[in-house]
């Protein structure tokens, strides 16, 4: 009996939904300071799987930022793979050495987030339209600096604590 339980420990781990606290990223170099990383012009292309991890949709996003004191002002322009356009704009303030706090038109409350090492971990709520209704998501979004210039996002999108889809982005940004 011992034996199996303890062969089954890292499974139930697994299953249970362990996830990283921001704290692990601490050492993790090059250090994100996402007010430097979205200053000017940045690039992203990336994709929203279901459940399942059935791809649903695919998109480009052009984002300028601009930040002016303790604010990053993000302008971000998406093209979906069906032709739909979309723009949000982010106004993210910096609360702290590592926290944050932004909005947006389409974002319920307020947005709160942390920084440590190379990694960013945002969690906010998010009205998504899908299948001629809008829903209210819980977003737990997590972005890692790969090198100067280009970024890893993933992000698990969740509707009563269940996680209903994912989106996955990849940045670069427009060199000088």
């Amino acid at each position: 009996m011992k034996r199996l339980l303890a062969l089954s420990l890292p499974l139930m781990m697994q299953l249970s939904g362990c996830s990283a606290e921001i704290t692990e990223y601490r050492q993790q170099q090059p250090t994100l300071d996402i007010f430097q990383y979205f200053q000017g012009e940045t690039q992203a292309w990336g994709m929203v799987q279901d459940r399942s991890g059935k791809q649903l949709r695919r998109f480009h996003v052009d984002i300028n930022g601009d930040v002016l004191g303790d604010t990053l002002t993000l302008n971000e322009r998406f093209v979906y793979d069906d032709g739909e356009k979309q723009q949000r704009v982010w106004h993210i303030r910096k609360v702290s050495a590592d926290r944050y706090e932004g909005t947006a038109g389409d974002i319920e409350g307020v947005a709160k987030g942390q920084a440590a090492g190379n990694a960013f971990n945002w969690h906010y709520s998010m009205n998504v339209k899908a299948s001629g209704r809008t829903w209210l998501l819980n977003f737990d979004d997590w972005m890692y600096l790969q090198d100067a210039n280009h970024l890893f996002n993933k992000t698990e999108m969740k509707k009563f604590g269940l996680t209903v889809g994912t989106v996955t982005l990849f940045f670069s940004r427009k060199t000088q």
